[in-house]
């Protein structure tokens, strides 16, 4: 017996997961839940509920680590974009850009993901920085760009993030380089 589901409702990977429980030996998925109408079950979903709840007794040879490369590959060639919050694969899966979950993320990453980017193929979580970011999220994107700032200095270039910020959606490495160098000079 196998599965066969459309996400009409969004209940396509729970009823899936619903009917293996219940029986099923096979669900029929899709990558990136791509079919008729509202699309189908999501392969990548699936896979990882299964890779997640081992409980269930249920399991796949699928590696969740292709998860994202196949996903980015379909939707290359179906010329069809992967919503950006889409579960598992979108590419809000796994960024962080409020402040809390920045700082808890940066401390434990199990705090705020479920799932190690790496299981699925991405090589990490994002810290992205916007006007809701707070001053552990800019020290770390500093560090992760080669800057070391003291407590004093980041006090200060928070203030001035927080200039820019309030005037862009985002924050780049573009722009934190710009206010090092800027802060360089005013400290001479």
């Amino acid at each position: 017996m196998s599965c066969h589901c459309h996400n009409d409702l969004g209940l396509a990977t729970a009823n899936s997961i619903a009917g293996a429980i219940n029986g099923a030996r096979q669900i029929e998925c899709t990558i990136n839940g791509l079919g008729e109408r509202a699309g189908n079950t999501a392969l990548e979903e699936v896979v990882m509920i299964l890779k997640q709840h081992k409980d269930l007794n249920l399991h796949t040879n699928v590696n969740s680590r292709m998860l994202n490369e196949m996903s980015a590959m379909v939707s290359d060639l179906m010329g069809m974009a992967v919503q950006p919050n889409k579960a598992i694969v979108g590419a809000n899966a796994f960024a962080h850009s409020s402040g809390i979950h920045q700082d808890g993320v940066i401390k434990n990453r199990e705090t705020y993901e479920i799932i190690d980017p790496a299981e699925v193929g991405v090589n990490a979580s994002s810290i992205i920085l916007t006007a809701r970011s707070g001053r552990s999220a800019l020290a770390y994107r500093f560090k992760h760009i080669g800057y070391e700032v003291t407590k004093n200095e980041l006090d200060y270039l928070y203030q001035e993030f927080l200039k820019i910020a309030d005037l862009k959606k985002e924050i780049d490495n573009e722009d934190l380089n710009m206010m090092m160098h800027s802060f360089a000079r005013k400290i001479g």
